[in-house]
């Protein structure tokens, strides 16, 4: 399995977007994510976000907020275990990434983008201020077929 990190930087209505578009064999090829990555060994949640956040954007978060535990489960890829957070305050000026094009995005022209289907479950849930959460979603191919919003389908 896969343990990982994404964070939705936040500045006035907007997030900070990571368009999926200069990596090979990128599983999120061409998706407009946030930013994060994969865990190195050692390394808590907090370190992850902390280096995934400087390595994919320059930034050092200085206030975040820890928002849930999703579980991706796919007949394509491993298991992925990712802890889901969100920031409003940074430190440093925004680089380039190798990853892709980060661009500022309105909140509200979020479902215009191309997003996983279940990113914008998980985006409804920060957008509604749902209280910490675990969210499985289940996927086959990059087809959404089944959402559980702390051990209940939604």
């Amino acid at each position: 399995m896969k343990l990982t990190t994404l964070c939705y930087i936040e500045k006035e209505n907007q997030y900070l977007m990571l368009h999926r578009v200069s990596k090979k064999n990128d599983a999120n090829k061409d998706k407009w994510i946030g930013v994060g990555g994969k865990f190195e060994t050692g390394e808590s949640p907090e370190d992850c976000l902390m280096r995934e956040v400087k390595e994919e954007t320059g930034l050092t978060l200085i206030s975040y907020r820890f928002r849930g535990i999703v579980t991706f489960v796919s007949d394509v890829w491993e298991t992925e275990y990712m802890c889901l957070y969100t920031a409003d305050r940074w430190e440093g000026e925004i680089g380039e990434c190798e990853e892709g094009i980060l661009e500022w995005v309105d909140k509200d022209k979020m479902e215009e983008l191309n997003l996983w289907e279940g990113d914008q479950v998980f985006l409804r849930l920060l957008a509604e201020e749902e209280p910490f959460f675990s969210l499985k979603l289940v996927y086959e191919g990059e087809r959404l077929k089944e959402t559980q919003l702390n051990g209940k389908r939604i």
